[in-house]
Order: C-alpha cells, then structure tokens, then sequence
C-alpha cells in the first residue's frame, strides 16, 4: 500500500502555495516532510485529506485516484491525521476521546445505540476495550477516566494522536506530533511509532525536530518555498547545500 503524490499543486489567486510536488509514503515505513514555516507542509497534508481542492496533478492511494474525494471519504479509505494545535473535547475522558476514532468502524445504527440495544451495548464493550489497549500502547492507561482538559501538554497530543489510530488508518499523518516534548518523551513516541509501522502502517511525519526525523525515517522530502528541493535518506538530505540554506540555516 503506497500513497502517491505526483506534480501536485495548490494555487491561492496567483499564489503558487504548493507546485509540482510529487512523493511517495509507502506501507511499513516513516516517511519524512520537512521545511522551513510557511513552505507549504500543511497545504500538502490539506490537499492529501480533501480538505482543499487539487489545482493540478494527482493523489493516489494503492492505485486509486483520491484527489477529488471529500475529507469524509478520504476518511473512510484509511487517511487519518493528527494537528499542530490540539483539537481534543476538553470535557470529556481521555477514554472517550479515543473512542471518537472508532465512528468509522461502528456497525449499530444510532438507533440502536439511544435504545441500548444488546448489539448495540455489546459493541460500545468491545470498543470500550480496544480504546483502553491503545491507552496502555501509550503508557497512559491510568488517565482513562480523567478530562481530556486536565491532562498536561505532552499527555494531551498523546491522546491526539490515540483518537488518530482508534480510525485504523492505513495512512497516518503526523502533523508536529512532539512540538514541546523533551527528549525523553520524544524518545517514547519515536519507539510508539516504529511499533506502528511494524504493525503495517504508513506514516508520514512532519517535524521541525531534524534529529528525531533523521532517527525514525527511511526518506526525507524537503520543501522550499511551496516546491521540493531534496529528496532521499535522511544523512544524504542533511548534508545537502540547498537544504542547509533553507532550512537549517547553515552552509
């Protein structure tokens, strides 16, 4: 299973926000999308979940176009994201926040659910149980039933990015997901993630913390001002000229 991206782009009236930008995320790997603030990462990830409308080339998941698809279809296909600012219901239980992920996966009609019905109580069990799984793969466990709202910063994009795997995704994008996590904390999800693509995900990862994108990722794509300017292994990525102007501010 392999996300394709080939010559996208994304134009705002004569603003070219994102050209000719082509990359590929396949299954079984972390994939690497770095760049300088305001290069264009998060129109890339908008184009690939629907959210904006392509203005030219293509998106194509296991062979199948998907470019003009609804963020509610990309959806359903297994492309799930997480968000720099964390979008969480304060009010409800870091449990029930994960639980939100699994909508795409629930069987009993709405009906069904308001009557309590024994299928319907059966499957709100078993989902009930795979969300406390995916708390303990996050080491967080014992703040099931404690408010999303209370939780800290760090345990908070932990639990993000838990309500992101709930959907099952075959493609999941990681938009920041250790922005404010120290090293030891980013060391853990590091470890989370390569877990999950043994599982057989794809991640794609979007991080300004170049040492934690060079420990975990098989391929770095760079951008520059809306266009690609590198591609390849991490080392051979950083030590490229181009990439150390724009984006590390070295030479």
């Amino acid at each position: 299973m392999t996300l394709v991206l080939e010559n996208v782009s994304r134009h705002f009236g004569g603003l070219a926000a994102v050209a000719d930008v082509s990359m590929s995320v396949p299954q079984g790997s972390i994939t690497g999308l770095i760049g300088p603030n305001g290069a264009g990462k998060t129109t890339v990830v908008n184009l690939i979940t629907g959210v904006l409308a392509l203005s030219g080339g293509s998106i194509a998941l296991d062979g199948v176009d998907i470019g003009a698809e609804p963020p509610h279809r990309v959806a359903r296909r297994g492309i799930s994201r997480t968000f720099q600012n964390i979008r969480l219901l304060p009010e409800a239980t870091a449990l029930e926040n994960i639980m939100i992920g699994f909508h795409r996966h629930e069987t009993v009609s709405l009906a069904q659910q308001i009557l309590g019905l024994p299928r319907s109580r059966a499957e709100t069990r078993a989902l009930r149980e795979k969300a406390r799984a995916i708390l303990a793969r996050f080491g967080m466990e014992e703040f099931a039933a404690l408010p999303a709202g209370g939780l800290a910063y760090g345990h908070q994009r932990r639990l993000e990015m838990m309500r992101a795997v709930a959907s099952d995704p075959r493609v999941l994008i990681l938009d920041e997901p250790v922005a404010g996590m120290n090293d030891v904390e980013a060391f853990q999800m590091g470890s989370i993630f390569t877990s999950l693509v043994e599982d057989g995900m794809a991640l794609l990862l979007i991080e300004h913390n170049v040492r934690f994108v060079s420990d975990l990722c098989r391929k770095v794509y760079v951008l520059d001002s809306g266009r690609m300017i590198a591609s390849g292994a991490p080392d051979e990525v950083m030590r490229d000229a181009v990439v150390r102007t724009a984006y590390l501010g070295t030479v």
